[in-house]
C-alpha cells in the first residue's frame, strides 16, 4: 500500500468534516476548561455509526470466545485497520488528546476484556467500553515503576478465600478521574518467598465507586489537555473471582498478565504512528499558510531557503510516518502482526518526527508560535508526550535493541 484508496478518502473526508465542525469550534474548551472529551466522543459514534459497528464486532468476538475459536479473524483489504486510523489522523489535526481518551478506554480497558475475558465478562464490561456507553482506563503504571511497569509493580492481590484484596497507587492513568471500568495490575501475593519482582502479574477488572477505590481529580498537564489523567488509590478492594480476567490465575508462575500488557504495549505503539501523522500534517499546513502570508523585508518568508528547509524537513517526516503508517495497514490485511521490536521501532521514528516537527512549526511562526491562538503552541505541547507515554523513547530503543540482539 502506497496510497490510499478512494473509499479510503472518502471517508477521510467525511472524518474530517465532522472534526472541522465539531471539534474545531471547542478546542480551546476542551483544551483550557474543565470540559471531559466524553460527549463529542460519542457524538462522534453516533454519527458514524461506530457504536452500531462496535455492537456488530462484539458479537462477532463472543461467538468466537463462546466457540473456543483461537486467535482473532482478520479483515480483508486492510479495511478495518484503516477505518480505525482514519479518525485518529484526522482528530489529530486539532486535538490529540481526544484520541488517547478514546484508545485508552476502547483499545487498552476494553480490548484487554475482549482478549482475555471470559464470555460473562465480555458482556459484563467489554459491550459498554467498545460503544463507548461507559468509560475505561487502563492501570498499569505506579510512582515508583514508569518504564519499569511489570517489574517495579508494588501493587498486589492477595487472595482472601474465595475473593482477592488489592492494593496500591498507580499514576499518569488516562481516564482515571472519570473512568466507570477499571483494568487493574498487580503482582499476585501469594505469602511466597519469590522476589516481588518476578511475581506473577494479575489483572482485574474493577468499578468506580467500590469500596477502598479513590480516583483523583484531572491532573495539570503540560498538554494533551483533552485527555484526563489521574492518580488511582486501592486500600484493601475486595475483588472476587469474576473480575479477575478470565476467572483463572493461569499457569502457576505463568506470565499470562504480563503478556496481555505486552500486547496492548504493541497496539498501543502503532498508534502513536497515526497520531503523529495527523498532528505532523496539521503543523505542515499550518507552516505552509504562514510562510507565504506573513511579510519579513516587504517578502514573503517563504522566499527564504531557511524556511523552505524547515518546509522541506517536514514533508519529509510526513512521508516517513505515512509510509510507516500505510505498512501497519498492509500488514494488518494480510493478518500479520507487528512484533513488539517493530512497533516500538514505529513509535520511536514518528513519536520524535512529530515533536521536531512541531517545535519547527513554533520557530517558524517566530513570537506568534508562542501564542495559544495560532495553535501550534499547542500542537508543540501535545507532540511531547508522544516521546514518553506508551513507553519513553529510551524504552523503544531497548526493545529494538533486544530483538535485534536476540535477547
Amino acid at each position: 500500500m502506497f496510497e490510499w484508496s478512494e473509499e479510503q478518502l472518502a471517508i477521510r473526508d467525511t472524518v474530517r468534516r465532522f472534526v472541522e465542525e465539531e471539534i474545531k469550534p471547542i478546542v480551546d474548551e476542551l483544551e483550557h476548561g474543565d470540559t471531559p472529551p466524553y460527549e463529542v466522543i460519542r457524538k462522534l459514534y453516533a454519527t458514524f455509526g461506530l457504536d452500531a459497528m462496535a455492537r456488530d464486532s462484539f458479537k462477532r468476538q463472543l461467538e468466537r470466545k463462546q466457540s473456543g475459536a483461537t486467535g482473532s479473524a482478520r479483515p480483508e483489504g486492510g479495511g478495518d485497520a484503516a477505518l480505525t486510523l482514519i479518525p485518529i489522523i484526522e482528530l489529530c489535526h486539532y486535538c490529540p488528546g481526544i484520541v488517547t481518551a478514546l484508545g485508552v478506554s476502547t483499545g487498552l480497558a476494553g480490548g484487554t476484556i475482549m482478549k482475555g475475558g471470559t464470555p460473562a465478562q465480555m458482556e459484563r464490561w467489554g459491550l459498554d467500553l467498545l460503544t463507548m456507553d461507559k468509560i475505561g482506563a487502563w492501570a498499569i503504571t505506579e510512582p515508583d515503576s514508569g518504564s519499569d511497569a511489570l517489574g517495579g509493580m508494588k501493587s498486589t492481590a492477595k487472595r482472601d478465600g474465595d475473593e482477592y484484596i488489592l492494593n496500591g497507587n498507580k499514576t499518569f492513568i488516562t481516564n482515571g478521574p472519570y473512568a466507570d471500568t477499571i483494568v487493574f495490575y498487580a503482582k499476585l501475593d501469594d505469602g511466597s518467598e519469590t522476589p516481588l519482582r518476578q511475581r506473577q502479574v494479575l489483572t482485574f477488572i474493577l468499578d468506580k465507586g467500590m469500596p477502598g477505590l479513590e480516583q483523583s481529580k484531572p491532573f495539570r498537564k503540560m498538554g494533551l489537555h483533552s485527555s484526563p489523567t489521574g492518580e488511582l488509590f486501592l486500600t484493601d478492594v475486595r475483588a472476587g473471582r469474576d473480575r479477575l480476567l478470565g476467572e483463572s490465575e493461569g499457569t502457576p508462575g505463568g506470565s499470562e498478565g504480563r503478556e496481555s500488557a505486552k500486547g496492548n504495549f504493541t497496539t498501543e505503539r502503532a498508534g502513536v504512528a497515526a497520531m503523529s501523522l495527523g498532528l505532523i500534517e496539521e503543523c505542515l499546513k499550518l507552516s505552509v499558510a504562514y510562510a507565504k502570508d506573513r511579510l519579513l523585508w516587504e517578502r514573503p518568508i517563504a522566499e527564504f531557503q531557511l524556511i523552505q528547509l524547515k518546509l522541506a524537513r517536514m514533508e519529509v517526516a510526513r512521508l516517513n510516518v505515512e509510509n510507516l503508517v500505510f505498512r501497519h495497514i498492509e500488514m494488518s490485511s494480510k493478518g500479520k502482526s507487528l512484533t513488539l521490536a517493530e512497533a516500538s521501532a514505529m513509535k520511536l521514528y514518528s513519536a520524535q518526527a512529530a515533536s521536531d516537527v512541531a517545535m519547527e512549526a513554533v520557530q517558524l511562526f517566530g513570537g506568534n508560535g508562542y501564542m495559544s491562538e495560532f495553535r501550534v503552541e499547542q500542537l508543540a505541547r501535545d507532540a511531547k508526550v508522544f516521546q514518553i507515554y506508551a513507553g519513553t523513547d529510551e524504552i523503544q530503543v531497548t526493545h529494538i535493541a533486544r530483538d535485534l540482539l536476540g535477547r
